[in-house]
């Protein structure tokens, strides 16, 4: 049995990406996946995909998601998201819950990230990873995740992430824990659009190849579109922000599966959010 967690989606989506996914990559993930290689748009949930993208964090956020996979309460997934920005570096942590009482899985990760100079950011996080089965009881490990991000330019960004690079393993059944590496990267063209790409390798899995493009079109609104190589299937979406707060509400379509709906929201304290692009000066 594959066993991972999902990350999170920060920005709206509304996905016709379809597969039998991990429970770690939720199907409306993808393009969001990207934010962790941009500048301009890394949020309180960026640093779940990349944990270097915590260090271009400027306030105290706050974030949650939800989201009910074909629309079944069994496949739900949830995530909460909170990051503070210090002197010393910053500091992220997060919950993630998906399943139902028969079948479920849990992780609670504490994160930390700090800039080395103009040119490179670079994070870690510590996760206790779990899972439940009904009649057979609960397992779980320790985990560690690493991130770097490079600013090639003030608009290219390129960034490496490693997901349980140790092999961490359950402790009832000493069966380890998949190891994952992405390398993503991400263009900002200008203020309003940006270009994205990252491919994903999971131990036993084909790579997989995500790309996404984001236009804003007025100063709180702003869509999506992209498509994830592992289904050859799209997505496209639309968002919306105002004062200190976000709301994203996403959605997938699998021709045999069904609707897969979310939510999303997302608030800065202290400092007006970005949505996404803000305006330019």
């Amino acid at each position: 049995m594959k066993k991972s967690f999902s990350t999170v989606v920060p920005l709206l989506l509304v996905s016709v990406h379809c597969v039998c996914q991990t429970i770690r990559q939720p199907i409306t993930v993808i393009y969001n996946n990207l934010t962790a290689y941009s500048t301009k748009q890394a949020d309180v949930l960026s640093h779940l995909n990349n944990q270097a993208a915590l260090a271009q964090q400027k306030d105290v956020a706050v974030g949650v998601y939800g989201e009910r996979r074909f629309m079944l309460a069994a496949t739900s997934l949830y995530t909460a998201a909170a990051a503070v920005a210090t002197a010393n570096g910053n500091f992220g942590f997060n919950i993630r819950y998906g399943g139902f009482k028969n079948f479920n899985e849990s992780q609670a990760g504490l994160a930390y990230a700090r800039s080395l100079g103009e040119t490179v950011d670079v994070g870690i996080q510590f996760n206790y990873y779990s899972y439940h089965m009904a009649g057979y009881g609960s397992s779980g490990t320790v985990t560690v995740e690493l991130g770097s991000v490079i600013h090639l330019t003030d608009k290219l960004n390129l960034g490496l992430h490693v997901y349980n690079p140790a092999g961490g393993k359950f402790s009832k059944t000493n069966e380890k824990l998949i190891t994952a590496v992405a390398i993503g990267a991400g263009y900002d063209v200008n203020d309003h659009f940006f270009i994205g790409i990252e491919m994903v390798k999971e131990e036993n899995f084909p790579v997989t190849m995500n790309t996404g493009v984001q236009y804003q079109f007025m100063q709180q609104f702003f869509a999506r579109v992209g498509i994830a190589s592992s289904t050859g299937a799209g997505y496209a979406g639309f968002g919306v922000g105002w004062n200190n707060m976000r709301l994203d509400i996403t959605a997938s379509y699998h021709p045999q599966l069904g609707l897969s709906p979310g939510l999303l929201l997302i608030m800065n304290v202290g400092q007006h959010v970005k949505t996404t692009f803000d305006a330019a000066p």
